[in-house]
This record gives C-alpha cells, structure tokens and sequence, in this order.
C-alpha cells in the first residue's frame, strides 16, 4: 500500500514538474519573441498591421525566436497581383518589375520579379537580409521561385518614392515638400544607412540614391534594395554595370570596389537634390560628377543652388550648415568623408536647430524669426 501511495505521489510530483517547465517555456516566448501587434518598434515597420498574421509558422525561426522569411507560393502571388496585371505594375528596379499586391490576410506588398532560374544561394541570401530589421529599412518579407521566375515580397508603402515629391517640375508630385521635412527624411534615411554599416561585418548598399528611399504614410524614409546586389549575382541576366549612376562614388573605378564611404559619397549627391529640388543626373554629365563638389562649392554663395520653392521658410544658419555637410560627404577623397552614424546625429542637430529658430503659425506655415535674410554664403 505505502509503495503504491509513493508512486501515485511520484507521478504528481513529475507531472507537476513538467506543467513548470511547459509554463516557463510559454513564458519565455511571450516575453522574448512575440511582437505585439499593437506596438511597432525601432526595428520594425512603422505600420504595426504588416507585422501580424503573415503565417504563425513563419515568425519562428529554427532557433526558436526571430523572424524568417516566407516562402510564397506562385499560386499567392498571381492572387495577391491579379495575375501580374499591368494595373498592379508600380515600377522596375534592378532587380525586374514591381508589382502591389494583397495578400488573404490584408496585407500589401510590393512584389519585385524577374526571370531566373532556381537558386539555392538565392534562398539563403534572402534569409539573411530578411533578418535585417529598422524602421528606416524596408522590410523584406519573404520570396518566391516557381515557373522559371524569382519574386521578392517587400512591405508596401504608401507614399512611394521621395522622389516623386521632390524634384521640381515632376509630373506626378504629389506634394510639395518644406525644408524641415526634407531633413526628417534626410535623417530617416541616414540612420538606415548607418544601421547597415553597424552590422557584424558592415553591409554597404551600393546603389543609394534618391529613388531607393520612400516614404510611408507618415513620411518616415526608409531605404529600399538593402543587399540587392548579392541577389542580382548568378541570375543569368546581363545588368548593366553600376558606374553608370551619378550616384557612384568616382573612387570606385579607381579603387576597384564599394565601401561605406562610397555609400557617405551617394548620400551627399542625395543631399544635393535636397537642396536643388533636382535631379543631378540632368545637370551633370557622367564624365564631370568626379567635380560635383568643387560645382557646388563654386554655386554654393548664390540662390540658384536651392530649390526656388522653398521660398524663405528655411533659416540660412540651416542652410548653410546642410550644405557644408553635403560638400563633406562629397569630399574626393573617402578617408576625408564622415561616417553615416555622425551624418545623421549632424542633420538631426540642423533640423533641432531649424526648428527652434522658426516658429509654426496654424496654418502650418513657417515663419522665419532668425536668419530670414537671402542666402549668402561669408
């Protein structure tokens, strides 16, 4: 009888243990993996919608925690895009056409596809990069190779390029963006860049440039085409080379590759169409951008320099500073450019500045209480 009292009191015993261990384990998911769905963080997207009910399975990587990419099926896809109808066509990249897309569970996206055959590399290096969350980065989803065709699924953000509201004379801009919010999105994009370059080891971009950062519904910049190039390799396409962009870095011929200098290199011709309201591309030609700093620094006492529609509502302490800056990061010479992390504390200390020195009437015009007068560069 006492033997029979000690097993059953056994059994309990081992059973209640294991009820520990089940309730520590659910305790230590919700504290370390889940994201709440109400709550978007500085390393998700600044849409708490896209980061719920994709698949549960999906959320969980192998290890345990973390956030892996999903595998669509081609049958998605063609759903989501309405067979790839020239209604959902957005735009093509490097990497093929762009697609909006809805997906069963409401979620929008922006599909990026071309033809190529299936890679194995393809897929792990899809991996990697979805793991790299910010919320100045647009966030890689998942993918899809089926029917002889490789597809990207990205968040999808309203607002689309920043360049479609930014250069002057663009046929389908939307809005006309002021000085303060050109440096929101500045920084925005700065601190992106600077979360790539923070990596173990750094992942530099390679191809910034205006058109690869957008906007969300709030106007929060995030960089698109994070990694592309390591997808674009062994796809079978002939591309284009990269020099043939005003963006590049001239010491990328000479050097013989890209570094996080090239990417402080872009970020100031970005800078420059900032402050232009245009697009270099069409003021300079390819074989002068090697001297886009000394043009700048020639055009930088007069007015012609800055975009005409921003009128008098900037400061010219701001200005100023803004222009230095962009001369810095197009400085010839890479060992002399800043790094992005300093670049983005620098613009947010000039956009800190712009707003103390100006005052926000109702009607959310600026009114300029110091440094209203033209622009001259002493």
């Amino acid at each position: 009888m006492s033997s029979l009292v000690a097993a059953v009191v056994g059994g309990a015993a081992g059973g209640l243990a294991f009820l520990v261990i089940v309730i520590g384990y659910l305790w230590f998911y919700f504290l370390h993996c889940r994201t709440p769905a109400n709550k978007s963080s500085e390393t998700g997207s600044s849409d708490p919608s896209t980061l719920v009910e994709w698949n549960r399975r999906d959320w969980i990587s192998s290890s345990g925690c973390g956030r892996s990419a999903r595998q669509f099926t081609l049958e998605e896809l063609d759903e989501a895009t309405k067979n790839f109808s020239e209604s959902n066509l957005v735009g093509t990249g490097s990497f093929g056409l762009v697609y909006k897309g809805l997906l069963l569970d409401g979620t929008l996206v922006a599909i990026k596809r071309r033809v190529s055959v299936p890679r194995q590399k393809f897929v792990e290096e899809v991996e990697v990069l979805s793991e790299i969350r910010h919320r100045n980065l647009v966030t890689l989803i998942g993918y899809c190779q089926e029917g002889g065709l490789q597809m990207l699924v990205f968040e999808y953000l309203p607002n689309g390029g920043v360049s479609r509201h930014l250069y002057d004379g663009e046929q389908h801009s939307l809005s006309r963006l002021e000085f303060k919010q050109r440096l929101a999105i500045a920084i925005g994009a700065a601190k992106g860049l600077a979360h790539l370059h923070s990596l173990a080891p750094p992942l530099v971009h390679k191809d910034f440039k205006t058109n690869n950062v957008l906007v969300d519904e709030n106007f929060i910049a995030k960089v698109a085409d994070t990694g592309l190039h390591k997808l674009e390799r062994g796809s079978g396409e002939i591309r284009p080379q990269r020099s043939s962009s005003i963006f590049q870095d001239p010491e990328v011929g000479e050097l013989g590759g890209f570094s996080e200098a090239s990417d402080v290199y872009s970020f100031g011709v970005f800078l420059l169409e900032f402050i232009s309201g245009m697009e270099v591309a069409h003021c300079f030609s390819l074989d002068s951008h090697s001297f886009l700093a000394q043009w700048v620094e020639a055009h930088a006492g007069s007015n012609d320099l800055i975009d005409r529609r921003l009128g008098n509502a900037f400061t010219s302490e701001g200005m100023k500073e803004l222009i230095a800056l962009t001369l810095r990061c197009l400085n010839p010479s890479g060992h002399n450019r800043p790094k992005m992390r300093a670049i983005a504390v620098e613009l947010d200390q000039i956009l800190e500045t712009e707003m103390a020195l100006t005052t926000v009437m109702g009607d959310g015009t600026a009114i300029v209480t110091l440094g209203s007068q033209l622009f001259t560069l002493t």
